[in-house]
């Protein structure tokens, strides 16, 4: 039997989901069939509306060894697997004659624990479990919760939290959940036969796609003990969000409430003076931590050096305790155990990484109004680890619609422990890139405006002639604004602002779910829609509603945030740009992102406006202009006005 070929698989998938083939989308299944192939790897930037979905799960499918697909956000996995893996797999069926099986595999803190929600959970101030249900008043939120889960637990096949609908809140869901740290483990858990994260391990065993997330894989790379299956290709889509879900997994943290919580849990499974010298170290982090300043401790200071090592020692005798002693007066004491460790565990690694103080890492201290101050530990690159971890023994192709920060893939690739594309290293993987542009006519489509009259935006205070200009924009589109802001304060301000001024429904982040607002953003064309980063990423509204899409300034990390800062330094010490490599990527990568919220169909026309006239006159504006969309380029404020008028005119005359 001949083989199929790719340009028929994919026109039957296609035609399977409703689609349109486009040649980006043909170009890409090609150049990812290659990679497979040839065991190489793959940078593809693929724009919105490309189909990249269906081009790296066809040829992934054709080739019909084990893949795992991670991406990072919890819609495109599910539109992976409720939708397009489905369809394309009986479409493709015909000639493949064979029904390549997928599943779903997250960390097992998503999936419900059995043993938890019958056993109860271990409590910090007594001895032994509590039974949650009854200790929640069943007319309070979470006693409500507690109970829809419960009720949820029989009917449930997957027991993931994420098909749980209307979902319920962290704390509940913390009270019928496990971390990896605390599970018994299925041999010695009373419910492992039932388990919900074994039974998703064994399916994922079972088949020829894995879907997971970035999480997941940064866990399976960093902590040794494989989670993921064995596979031979690797997609990871949403790339460019692949490094800050790495550098958040191998970030460490320790609070005075942590700790103390850890101390409570293991008090009564040792003797009493092993559990005292853990709540003297408890204590002493607990001052030192009361004088904490926000900030990046280049030098760990030496009270501070003292306290993290009492607190290891100490951390280090009560797991040596916890191991030798047993004491069946402790209800279920192999679950109390075990949420012991897991906690006294992660005080011993966080204070041992501090202490042993690596040049790779950064260590900063936080400052929360209501929760008081964490102490912060993360890698100053993730790029060695990824070039280790990610590209061995297997064809690793990275996606997404913004890879070409700048114009070129290399401050990507960089950022992923690659060379320059073209340059050979000894221990660099080759990689090729490909852009297969978008299906959408940019120029036509879209203008891009930068309000070069505006004053230079300053740190703090507000920005009066901003809002002047903000204000008469949305004027001129008629509402349909979407507006991005670098900061939750700065979304706040224009809201209340704007909100005095205009007739027309300000929504702003926060005051509802975002599924919320961008449901009631897209049902009426006259509201706007405020907030910051999940925004500048999270909105797919195509149509007449999102006409018009606002920055109030270039997204740059603020100059204080210790671990961009030291990355910065870092490059700077090598000789190297710190600000174009760490700052300006980071912004253009976000505005790019952003601007990326405009054009989400073939009919939809609009304006991107950048209030921040450093995009038109840095020197760095160039290299942030060429990562976005290749809009039509407007400095003139009385041009774009009579465009966005234009624009909602036509808008409502289609009665819209």
């Amino acid at each position: 039997m001949t083989k199929p070929s790719l340009t028929d698989l994919l026109h039957a998938a296609v035609s399977a989901v409703g689609g349109t083939e486009r040649p980006g989308q043909v170009a890409m299944a090609e150049a990812v069939a290659e990679a497979i192939d040839d065991n190489t790897h793959r940078l593809i930037q693929a724009g919105t509306g490309t189909g990249k979905s269906l081009g790296y799960l066809v040829p992934a499918l054709a080739h019909g060894e084990r893949v795992v697909v991670a991406t990072a956000t919890l819609a495109l996995q599910r539109q992976l697997v409720e939708r397009d893996l489905p369809r394309t797999v009986e479409a493709l069926h015909p000639q493949l004659r064979r029904r390549p099986q997928f599943a779903m595999l997250k960390g097992r803190s998503n999936y419900l624990c059995l043993h938890r929600l019958h056993e109860g959970a271990p409590q910090d101030e007594e001895e032994g479990l509590f039974d949650q249900f009854e200790a929640a008043a069943p007319t309070s939120k979470l006693g409500k919760d507690l109970l829809r889960l419960r009720d949820w637990a029989d009917e449930t096949e997957t027991g993931d939290r994420d098909d749980l609908t209307p979902g319920v809140s962290d704390k509940a869901w913390g009270q019928v959940s496990v971390s990896s740290r605390e599970c018994l483990g299925a041999t010695k858990c009373a419910y492992g036969a039932e388990c919900f994260a074994e039974a998703a391990r064994e399916r994922a065993k079972l088949a020829d796609v894995v879907v997971t997330n970035h999480a997941l894989l940064a866990i399976d790379a960093i902590e040794g003990a494989p989670v993921l299956p064995q596979h031979e290709v690797l997609i990871v889509d949403e790339a460019h969000e692949l490094v800050s879900r790495v550098t958040g997994v191998a970030t460490g943290e320790l609070t005075p409430g942590q700790v103390n919580r850890g101390v409570k849990r293991a008090a009564k499974l040792v003797d009493e003076k092993t559990a005292d010298a853990l709540q003297t170290a408890a204590e002493s982090f607990e001052r030192v931590m009361e004088l904490a300043l926000p900030g990046r401790l280049e030098e760990i200071p030496d009270d501070l050096r003292y306290a993290l090592m009492t607190l290891r020692d100490a951390a280090r005798n009560v797991i040596s305790a916890i191991g030798a002693t047993r004491d069946k007066s402790v209800h279920d004491e192999d679950a109390v155990r075990k949420q012991a460790l897991a906690a006294v565990e992660n005080i011993h690694a966080v204070a041992e990484r501090i202490t042993l103080g690596s040049e790779y890492d950064v260590v900063w201290y936080e400052r929360h109004d209501r929760f008081g101050a964490t102490l912060r530990v993360a890698p100053l690159s993730v790029s060695g680890l990824l070039r280790e971890k990610l590209f061995e023994d297997r064809a690793v192709v990275l996606t997404s619609a913004t890879l070409k920060l700048g114009g070129d893939f290399n401050g990507v690739a960089a950022s992923l422990g690659l060379s320059p594309e073209g340059v050979e290293a000894d221990d660099a993987p080759v990689w090729r890139g490909l852009d297969v542009g978008s299906p959408f006519d940019y120029p036509k489509q879209g203008i891009l405006y930068v309000a070069k009259h505006l004053a230079t935006p300053g740190r703090e205070g507000t920005r009066g002639d901003m809002m002047d200009e903000l204000a008469e924009l949305m004027e001129a589109a008629g509402g349909r604004t979407l507006g991005l802001f670098s900061s939750m304060r700065g979304a706040k301000a224009a809201a209340e602002e704007l909100r005095t001024r205009l007739d027309f429904p300000i929504l702003l982040q926060g005051e509802e779910t975002l599924g919320e607002l961008i449901k009631n953003f897209a049902a009426d064309p006259k509201t706007c829609l405020f907030g910051t980063l999940s925004l500048w990423q999270g909105v797919d509204v195509p149509g007449p509603s999102c006409q018009l899409v606002v920055m109030d300034r270039i997204p740059f990390p603020r100059p204080d945030d210790p671990l961009m800062s030291a990355r910065q330094k870092s490059v700077e010490e090598h000789g190297g740009n710190g600000f174009m490599a760490v700052a300006a990527t980071h912004a253009a990568l976000l505005m790019a992102q952003g601007a990326g919220r405009l054009v989400r169909a073939a009919g939809d026309r609009g304006v991107v406006a950048v209030l921040d006239p450093r995009l038109a006159t840095a020197r760095y504006g160039s290299f942030l202009k060429a990562t976005l969309p290749d809009f039509w380029y407007t400095v003139d404020r009385n041009q774009v006005r009579r465009s966005l008028a234009a624009i909602d005119a036509a808008a409502k005359a289609d009665g819209k």
